[in-house]
Parts: structure tokens; C-alpha cells; sequence
């Protein structure tokens, strides 16, 4: 995966005929990107970036639990603290608002202690939230617990992508940075588990079981932090150039795709350091974009939104809503329903990791969005045509979850791939925490307004909207999301680049592979 010099090779095959960020292997690559000269050399490597992106991810099974498990645990909050039907909204809706304040704190927090250490954080944050939350005596002081819950989802969320995306070689990049999404999945399974597991329980202890049980996963990420290393990219950027090597030696087959894969960060870091001298904050230049910049935020940032405005969050935290309007009967039927709709969720999620990086993102993508939209319009058309009968619940049934399978198999996992490989080093983690934020604000928005719009024009009329929604999403497919399979990091930052800014970076480039071949080699 080296840098051949432009000077020796004359072209290049890698972003176009004239870009810079040519591969030494390319010629002997399949028509995938996949290079076959090492056919069992990485097994033992492979292993060991697997096992980094699964301790990784862990947070993420927080963040799904913590969904999975409100959408029934609500039912006897209700009960047992006699909340009304705005505090439930207010209760449900406000962890994706607040995670937002982790979001935006997560960029600048992970540049300064580091990739992991913010794993760690986020960790502890949320776990003291569910603490609280699990004893709670009251609205107001559920509600806190809840608050800090959101507050260490938000670094939670921003930070294994960027993380994952940074530790990955490029062949595997997006199966593994699609991980906190499966981990996500899992967790909203585990959570409905638990809903149906706990809900014979007395009222006043069922729910608080339910919550508490999703401080158990903070033992795991403990013992993560004594086996994954920091981010070479993030060591780079602190000039700490050994150890940055000794991670890519555990991360890459070979010393020599280790030192080419170190040129081509310090390269990228050079310049943000660089940026940094000129005093040109990183937050000034994504306010005040160049062009290059301004479509990576457009792609980022709005394929961010449309993961959640059309509506998905809904489906999770308000299935049993969504399958009381059709006709099921009971907690227990209710919650048992909402069981198939975390199963189908979780086991479609795995196939898209296994195309992930096989079909590329882009295909997978349409896949997606045009059966997400295929099923919102149907569960509208269910709603509103044959509910309360045996015909309509099943169909309802089947809607929601097609629905969950079709935003698992695509925009579910591939929207955090994108927002964490498509932006440049020095802009990366502040970048992908803005795109985190609109993430969290449209959550949010949706789960704190459901109730209450369904309430104005009937849960089928909301569907009917999210799958208007969902036709634009898409739209934007074909218009701003580029495909990213096989490329580097680097090699995506020129996807994105006009023709001038791509020959300004070519000579940037060739300037530091001149300094590198004039140091001496002992």
C-alpha cells in the first residue's frame, strides 16, 4: 500500500490519471483492490484489527441498549412515575439532543488525550448516567441520569468510527469501521431482550433492572484499554513517530507498507501542522469552507441526517406504539413484536458487512434507501388501511421490519463509514463530530415530536412522510455520495478536489517523498 515517487513512476493509477497518491502494488491488484502477493501473511494481523475495532465498538452496544430498552421500559415508567405523554417524549427524545454536546466536545477532546482515552471517557460518562437513571426516585432525576447518558453517547458515537477508520487498512476499512453499527444493532436486540425478559417483574423494579442492566458492557471496555493501541494518525500529529510505527507494524503486512503508509500520514499531518502554525483554526476552516471541503460537508453531514429523518429512531424507540395502532394487544405481545424487529435489525446488519466491501458503498446504498422508502410508504398504507385486524398486524409487522433491514443492509452502517473516511487528518475528528451532531440533533427531533405529530396526523401520516423523506434520501445518493471502496484516506481526499487542488496537492506531495528519499537509510 506504498507511495511509489511521481518522479520515477511518470503517472499514476490511482485517483485519476494525475493523482498522487499512486500504489507500489497496484499493478498486481484484482479488479476489487485487493492485493493477492500476501495470501497468509496478514491472517495474524487481520486478528489483531479485528479485535481493536470489536473493543472499539463497544461503547456502541450502550448507545443500543440504551434505545432498545427505553422503547418498552417507558411503558412502566409511565406506570410507576405517572409521567405524561410530553415528559415520555422529553424522556426518549432528549439523549439524542444532549449527545450532541458530546459530539461537538469529542473532536477537540480526542485531539488532545487521544483516540482511546476518549473511548474511555465516553465510557464512564454514560455508565455513570445509567447508574443514575437505574436509581432514580423521580421525573426530574431520571431525567439528569439521562442527560449524562447522552453526553458520553455523543463521544461515544463521534469517536470508534474515526478511530476504527484509523487504525484499518484500506481493503478492510469499511467492514471495520461499519462495527459500532453492528455493535449499535446488538444492542437494541439485547435491550428488547431485556424488556421481554423483565417485564413480568413488579413495576417499581422492572424498569429500573431493565436500565441498570446496561452498566455490565463497562467491564468490557475496561479490559479494552489494555489491549488496543492509540491511533498511529493521532501519534503522528503528536509528533510521537515510533510509536506510531510500532501500531502500523501490528496493522499492515509489511515494513515496507508500514513506512509507506508513515509517509503518506506525515504527509497529511504535515499539513495540518502546518495549518496550525499559519494559526488557521480547524472549526474556522469548516465554517468558512474551501470547495473541496464544502462537498465533504454536504456529503457528511447530510447523509448523517438522512440516516435519521427517515425516521428510523421512530421505529425503534415507538414500535410498540406503531404495533398497538395496528392491532396487537398486551405489554407482553407488544414487547415480544418489537424482539423480531431487534432480530431482523441485528442479522441484517451482517450481510452488510459482508458486502460492505465487496459491492462498495454506493450500490448498497441505493439498495437501501429505495427499500427503506418501499416499506415506510407500505406501513403507511397498513396503518391507514387495515389496522386492527389479523392481516394488518402481520403486515405491519413485516413493514417495520423490512424496514430496519433495509436501513441496516445500507445507510445504517455506511452512513458512519463515510463520515469517518471522507475527510481529511487535520479535519477528521472535529468534522466527523459535526457530522455526529446532526446525527443527534435530527434523532432527537424525531423521537422528541412522534408522539405528538401522530397524534395531529395519525401514526400512518407520519409514515407516509418519512417515506417522502426517504425518496429524497435517494436523490442525494446520486447526486453528492462518491464511492470510496478500496481507496485510502488519502487517496478519498482527492475524490472530493477540484483539478487545481489536486496539482497543488501532487507537488506537496512530491516535495516530502524528495525528503524522504535523500535520508540516509541506516
Amino acid at each position: 500500500m506504498g507511495l511509489v515517487g511521481v518522479l520515477e513512476s511518470g503517472n499514476g493509477n490511482g485517483v485519476g490519471s494525475k493523482s498522487a497518491y499512486t500504489r507500489m502494488d497496484s499493478e498486481i491488484r484484482n479488479e476489487d483492490g485487493v492485493s493477492p502477493c500476501h495470501p497468509q501473511a496478514n491472517t495474524s494481523t487481520n486478528k489483531y484489527v479485528f479485535v481493536c475495532a470489536v473493543f472499539a465498538s463497544l461503547n456502541s452496544v450502550l448507545l443500543g441498549y440504551d434505545v432498545g430498552v427505553m422503547s418498552g421500559a417507558i411503558l412502566f415508567i409511565q406506570e410507576d412515575l405517572k409521567i405524561t405523554e410530553v415528559q415520555e417524549e422529553v424522556l426518549v427524545g432528549c439523549l439524542s439532543i444532549i449527545s450532541l454536546l458530546g459530539s461537538l466536545a469529542g473532536g477537540k477532546t480526542s485531539d488532545a488525550i487521544g483516540r482511546k482515552w476518549t473511548i474511555a471517557l465516553a465510557a464512564f460518562v454514560f455508565q455513570t448516567g445509567a447508574a443514575v437513571m437505574a436509581l432514580a426516585p423521580s421525573f426530574p432525576v431520571l431525567i439528569v441520569g439521562r442527560l449524562l447518558a447522552g453526553v458520553g453517547i455523543g463521544f461515544g458515537i463521534m469517536i470508534a468510527p474515526v478511530y476504527i477508520a484509523e487504525i484499518s487498512p484500506a481493503i478492510t476499512r469499511g467492514s471495520l469501521t461499519s462495527f459500532p453499527e453492528i455493535f449499535i444493532n446488538l444492542g437494541i436486540l439485547l435491550g428488547y431482550v431485556s424488556n421481554y425478559a423483565f417485564s413480568g417483574l413488579p413495576v417499581h423494579i422492572n424498569w429500573r433492572i431493565m436500565l441498570g442492566v446496561g452498566i455490565l458492557p463497562s467491564v468490557f471496555i475496561g479490559l479494552a484499554l489494555f489491549i488496543i493501541p492509540e491511533s498511529p494518525r493521532w501519534l503522528v500529529m503528536q509528533n510521537r513517530i515510533e510509536e506510531a510505527r510500532l501500531v502500523l507494524l501490528k496493522t499492515n503486512v509489511s515494513e515496507i507498507e508500514v513506512e509507506d503508509r508513515l509517509v503518506e500520514i506525515q504527509q497529511a499531518a504535515g499539513i495540518a501542522n502546518a495549518m496550525r502554525h499559519e494559526q488557521k483554526a480547524v472549526w474556522r476552516e469548516l465554517l468558512c469552507p474551501s470547495p473541496s471541503v464544502r462537498r465533504m460537508l454536504i456529503t457528511g453531514c447530510g447523509i448523517q441526517c438522512f440516516q435519521q429523518i427517515t425516521g428510523i429512531d421512530a421505529t425503534v424507540y415507538y414500535s410498540p406504539t406503531i404495533f398497538k395502532d395496528a392491532g396487537i394487544k398486551g405489554n407482553a405481545g407488544l414487547l415480544a413484536a418489537t424482539v423480531a424487529v431487534g432480530f431482523t435489525k441485528t442479522m441484517f446488519i451482517l450481510v452488510a458487512i459482508f458486502l460492505i466491501d465487496r459491492v462498495g458503498r454506493k450500490p448498497l446504498l441505493y439498495v437501501s434507501t429505495i427499500g427503506m422508502t418501499t416499506c415506510l410508504f407500505g406501513l403507511g398504507l397498513t396503518l391507514s388501511l387495515l389496522g386492527n385486524g389479523p392481516l394488518g398486524i402481520k403486515l405491519a409487522i413485516l413493514s417495520v421490519c423490512g424496514n430496519v433491514a433495509f436501513f441496516s443492509v445500507g445507510i445504517g452502517p455506511i452512513c458512519w463509514v463515510l463520515s469517518s473516511e471522507i475527510f481529511p487528518l487535520r479535519l477528521r475528528a472535529q468534522a466527523s463530530a459535526l457530522g455526529a451532531v446532526g446525527s443527534r440533533v435530527s434523532s432527537g427531533t424525531i423521537a422528541m415530536s412522534f408522539l405528538s405529530v401522530a397524534r395531529a396526523i395519525t401514526v400512518a401520516g407520519t409514515f407516509f412522510v418519512f417515506s417522502g423523506i426517504s425518496a429524497l434520501s435517494i436523490a442525494f445518493v446520486y447526486m453528492c455520495v462518491p464511492e470510496t471502496k478500496g481507496k485510502t484516506l488519502e487517496e478519498i481526499e482527492m475524490l472530493f478536489k477540484n483539478e487545481k487542488e489536486r496539482r497543488g496537492g501532487e507537488l506537496e506531495l512530491r516535495d516530502v517523498e524528495h525528503l524522504v528519499q535523500k535520508e540516509p537509510s541506516g
